[in-house]
């Protein structure tokens, strides 16, 4: 019932935002625009019928960075500078660039 009902007023959606379609950069905020405009015309009916409906929530998935890959991050961030132009002039040493800057794509961490 509900998939009928969302077939039959898709066109009548496509004429109400229409005008406005170039403004969204992607499909997916076109397709969220357009249920939105749905829901607000519809609000009293449900979308699906209950043994058709979805969670629109996604499920809770572990995160890939844990903390113990931040501390390490931190560190390799605060390794990969720069040499100080102080430590020049304190050693009267010509190093002009530090060998060891790692690059963000040409060199991975392998974590």
């Amino acid at each position: 019932m509900g998939i009928k009902i969302i077939i039959a007023f898709l066109p009548y959606l496509f004429l109400l935002l229409g005008p406005f379609t170039r403004v969204f950069s992607s499909n997916r905020q076109l397709s969220a625009a357009l249920l939105s405009a749905y829901l607000q015309l519809f609000r009293s009916q449900p979308i699906l019928p209950p043994e058709l409906s979805f969670n629109f929530q996604q499920p809770k998935i572990p995160s890939h960075k844990t903390f113990m890959i931040k501390k390490k991050l931190v560190k390799k961030q605060r390794q990969n500078r720069p040499i100080p132009y102080w430590i020049r002039m304190r050693t009267d040493n010509t190093i002009r660039y530090n060998a060891k800057r790692r690059h963000w794509r040409r060199t991975k961490l392998g974590f």
